[in-house]
């Protein structure tokens, strides 16, 4: 469960304040699939990162399965984003450096999983995401659509209880795009939560709630 209470977020740009959030109170349930949608600078994007704990709001409560997360110390979140959310980003912030199997096991080995079992996960998320060709290929060598595969292999490696994705299909082409998209659903489908941060109408759509935002708040919000 996700319960956000009158959440605020100030960004200070020169003499102007930009009230990012501006009171946000919704709660999210185990399991739901929401899409998040509004135009740039409605703060939809900020309040996905505030969810994820990407970013802190300047006041408001925010419970996590019954946690005040806003209360934790910066490794405090940092251990319950690990154990409990998945990320997935429209520039897929993928280690260049790394191959497939390389980003994919990165999270386990900052978690301290055993070799054994880290190898274990890694191959079952290569064959799941069908990845297996690719294992050894850095980023460079890969299709947009493979990045973003080896990206939502590498967000759900953890097996997190819910995952976001922003703009997840925003650099994809559209058959590419619907076959990320039936990927996330899957997982959604097997019981992870799924909150999608999207420009895209027909792709928000798909979403079983509609969350709609304007200048920091929530306008609209549909099942």
């Amino acid at each position: 469960m996700i319960r956000l209470s009158a959440i605020t977020r100030v960004f200070h740009m020169g003499d102007q304040e930009v009230r990012a959030l501006n009171g946000i109170t919704v709660d999210i349930a185990s399991g739901e699939y929401v899409s998040i949608m509004g135009p740039s600078g409605s703060g939809k994007s900020t309040l996905l990162n505030v969810i994820g704990l990407l970013d802190r709001p300047d006041s408001g409560r925010y419970e996590l399965d019954g946690i005040d997360v806003t209360t934790l110390s910066e490794p405090e979140q940092a251990q319950v984003r690990r154990n409990k959310i998945g990320f997935v980003f429209q520039a897929f912030h993928l280690v260049p450096r790394l191959t497939a199997a390389e980003n994919i096991e990165l999270p386990l080995i900052l978690e301290g999983l055993a070799p054994a079992e880290r190898k274990s996960r890694v191959d079952a998320a290569l064959d799941a995401f069908d990845l297996r060709d690719r294992a050894r290929h850095r980023p460079a060598e890969l299709s947009g659509g493979q990045r973003q595969r080896v990206a939502i292999a590498r967000a759900t490696i953890l097996r997190p209880t819910a995952l976001l994705a922003d703009e997840p299909t925003g650099n994809l082409d559209h058959r590419t795009g619907a076959e990320v998209m039936a990927l996330l659903e899957g997982l959604h489908h097997a019981g992870t939560s799924l909150i999608v941060v999207t420009h895209d109408r027909e792709l928000g759509a798909r979403a079983h709630r509609h969350i709609a935002m304007r200048d920091g708040e929530i306008v609209a919000d549909e099942k």
